[in-house]
């Protein structure tokens, strides 16, 4: 019996709270527009506004971040035309591989002038002055 009582009077409290609540949000003060500011914009204005600029393309996609951003462009080219150059830079060999950023090119190492004779020789002599290092653990 207590509690249906206490619920009574909080339901009751909070009826009473939330009435004076909207009875203030629908009422302007007195004095507001003679102030200089402007009446709160109904649902149909702002309804309005967001088609003239829907159909103006003002307004910015969903998703798609700040304000002033351009919309995509298509290409100046139609997909034959893209389709032809593709095959053309195929053909000369300007296309990168599927994953690979930038054109192919191969890195050779540079040639050796010397013969095989005289790289050995080379090595010899540099082996016997100590200024080869051999072996994983040396620190010459």
């Amino acid at each position: 019996m207590v509690s249906k009582n206490l619920f009574s009077a909080v339901a009751i409290a909070l009826v009473a709270m939330t009435s004076q609540s909207a009875g203030a949000q629908a009422s302007a003060p007195a004095g507001a527009t003679a102030a200089g500011t402007t009446a709160p914009v109904t649902r149909e204005q702002r309804k309005a506004e967001t088609a003239a600029a829907n159909e103006a393309g003002k307004l910015t996609p969903a998703g798609q971040g700040g304000p002033g951003m351009a919309p995509p462009t298509g290409s100046s080219m139609t997909r034959a035309e893209r389709k032809a150059q593709a095959q053309a830079d195929a053909k000369a060999g300007k296309m990168a591989g599927a994953g690979v950023h930038g054109p192919r090119t191969t890195a050779s190492a540079p040639k050796s002038t010397l013969t095989r004779a005289e790289r050995k020789a080379q090595a010899k002599a540099d082996a016997e002055a100590g200024k080869m290092k051999s072996g994983e653990g040396s620190q010459k």
